[in-house]
C-alpha cells in the first residue's frame, strides 16, 4: 500500500550559511558603516542586534533575502517584536519546524474534507498518509501545495 509522510523541516546548515552571508553583507554595506550590527544564530533562534529600530528593519530584509537565496521558506520564520534599550535595538526570529498538533489536525481535516480515499494519521511531528493508489497520494500532495498553511511542507518517505 503506497504511503508518504508530511513533515516540516529546515536544513539548519543552510540557515547557518544564510546568517553568515547576512553578517558579511552588513560589513560591506555603506549604511551599516561604523555601526555595531550583527546576526547571531543560537539553535533555532536568530538574534538581530543594531543601534536603532530602522536598522533592524533593513537587517530583516537582508536576512529574508539570504534565506530565500538558500531555498529556505520564510513562512518558517516567527518574527518577534523589536526591543530598544540603552541605544541598542534587538529582535528575535524563531525558526519553526515540525508539525504541532493543531496544524496536523488541520491538515487531516483538509484531507478528509476533500473526500479522497486515503487514510491519515499523526505520528509525532509528522503526518503519515496511506492510500491504495499512487494517484490519490499525488492528489493529496497537490491539495496541500495549493492550501494556505502557515508552515512550509515537505513530502518524504514515499513508498510504493
Amino acid at each position: 500500500m503506497p504511503s508518504f509522510d508530511i513533515v516540516s523541516e529546515l536544513d539548519m546548515h543552510e540557515v547557518s550559511n544564510a546568517v553568515d552571508q547576512a553578517n558579511r553583507e552588513l560589513g560591506t554595506r555603506y549604511d551599516f558603516n561604523k555601526v555595531e550590527a550583527s546576526f547571531e544564530l543560537a539553535g533555532e533562534i536568530i538574534t538581530l542586534n543594531a543601534e536603532v529600530d530602522f536598522q533592524l528593519q533593513q537587517m530583516m530584509d537582508i536576512l529574508r533575502n539570504k534565506l530565500v537565496g538558500r531555498k529556505i521558506d520564510t513562512k518558517s520564520m516567527d518574527v518577534g517584536d523589536a526591543h530598544t534599550a540603552n541605544m541598542r535595538a534587538r529582535q528575535l526570529v524563531t525558526l519553526k519546524q515540525g508539525l504541532d498538533q493543531p496544524l496536523a489536525k488541520k491538515i487531516i481535516k483538509l484531507i478528509k474534507d476533500s473526500k479522497l480515499k486515503v487514510q491519515s494519521q499523526i505520528q509525532g511531528d509528522q503526518v503519515r498518509i496511506n492510500g491504495k493508489k499512487r494517484d490519490d497520494l499525488q492528489q493529496v500532495m497537490a491539495l496541500l501545495r495549493e492550501s494556505d498553511l502557515d508552515l512550509p511542507l515537505q513530502f518524504n518517505n514515499f513508498r510504493d
